[in-house]
């Protein structure tokens, strides 16, 4: 039991450095490959690696008893959470360097909670409520380069806007399954939402970049093809199965506390392979946005 445990805080480790270092990975591709036929050929190959993952733990029947509502619904979220954020992620790191980026992750809880309590009326107690604040004005001097009183008019380009689409997206998807998708598992939840997402990304692909984007792919230097497929099996795969393992081992809030993690490898992992300065600015708002991750978390387990 202790070794199972273990190996389970390990796995949760693992999955925040493969999410951390997907926007260092992300950034390598999207300054060598058309983003959108990326991010098609990204999700492509992860969901064959979750289709196999289902036929093997037997959920593969399970998909002819979904409901049409099920169906819509898994529709939806693919469009927030595969369409729309792979499209933003990869635009976003053309402009902005992976290490900033990575600080964008700590806006994804705050917003998801303070939406699920509008929405839902979840609750909230000043422990998040101040996470919440920590968060956001962490991530926003991170974002705008310290210059927090310009943080809507001064330093903020499509870049940092961009960046902005990826959390609403993902904010939507999170409340999509948390209205339409709760009777549906986590792992046939992702496979499924990988597969439409892939068809939605290939449309658009072909629609806005053309057939040419793809024969440009096979152009890509052999190093860009890592990161891609580093993308689609470690960062899509590989971190799902960990991260569904610690929810099953240890429950959705201890296993999600481990995303505080993540803006520490993103910064980390792009200062070391792609050489990006760590400003202070950066530094000191990236700290207080994981700080706030964490007394969010803290906040979540007092309500409970």
């Amino acid at each position: 039991m202790i070794r199972s445990k273990y190996s389970t805080h390990m796995g949760l480790i693992g999955m925040a450095a493969l999410w951390g270092a997907s926007w260092p990975w992300g950034r390598v591709v999207a300054q060598a490959m058309p983003p959108l036929a990326a991010a098609s050929l990204r999700f492509l190959l992860a969901s064959v690696v979750l289709l196999l993952w289902m036929q093997r733990s037997g959920r593969l029947p399970a998909l002819a008893r979904m409901q049409p509502r099920q169906w819509l619904g898994m529709a939806a979220a693919s469009a927030a959470g595969v369409l729309g954020y792979s499209t933003f992620f990869l635009f976003a790191l053309q402009l902005v360097p992976a290490g900033k980026a990575a600080i964008v992750i700590t806006l994804n809880p705050a917003m998801t909670l303070l939406l699920a309590a509008l929405l839902f009326r979840e609750a909230l107690n000043w422990t998040i409520g101040l996470g919440v604040a920590m968060a956001i004005a962490g991530a926003a001097w991170a974002i705008s380069s310290g210059a927090r009183a310009d943080v809507l008019t001064g330093p903020l380009g499509l870049g940092e806007l961009l960046l902005l689409g990826c959390v609403i997206c993902w904010v939507a998807y999170t409340l999509i399954g948390r209205v339409v998708l709760a009777s549906i598992d986590a792992v046939t939840t992702s496979t499924v939402t990988a597969v439409m997402g892939t068809a939605m990304l290939l449309v658009a692909s072909l629609s806005i970049e053309g057939p040419s984007a793809w024969p440009a792919l096979a152009q890509a230097p052999q190093s860009v093809w890592l990161c891609l497929v580093a993308l689609a099996l470690g960062s899509t795969a590989l971190a799902y199965a960990w991260y569904f393992q610690g929810v099953k081992e240890l429950g959705a809030g201890a296993a999600a506390g481990y995303m505080a993690l993540v803006p520490v490898f993103g910064l980390l992992f792009s200062s070391l392979w792609l050489d990006e300065p760590l400003s202070f600015p950066l530094v000191a708002g990236g700290l207080l946005a994981i700080a706030g991750m964490v007394v969010m978390h803290y906040g979540r387990l007092r309500a409970r």
